[in-house]
């Protein structure tokens, strides 16, 4: 049975194994680097940011 392919909301790369978080797929490995992120980290607001926009838009619809 065939994989589906999908782009991937955080990375923009297609992806065949992740979830959908609302309307938003996040392929495994950007839900690992989520995940393990520090608030210390350099790509913790990166994160925050691309997650706020699925919150923006679920109210929007």
């Amino acid at each position: 049975m065939g994989k589906n392919i999908h782009i991937c909301g955080i990375c923009n790369q297609t992806k065949d194994d992740g979830i959908f978080l609302y309307q938003l797929y996040i392929c495994d490995e950007c839900e690992r680097q989520i995940i393990s992120t520090s608030p210390k980290d350099e790509n913790y607001q990166f994160y925050v940011e691309k997650l706020r926009a699925i919150n923006q838009s679920f109210y929007t619809i």
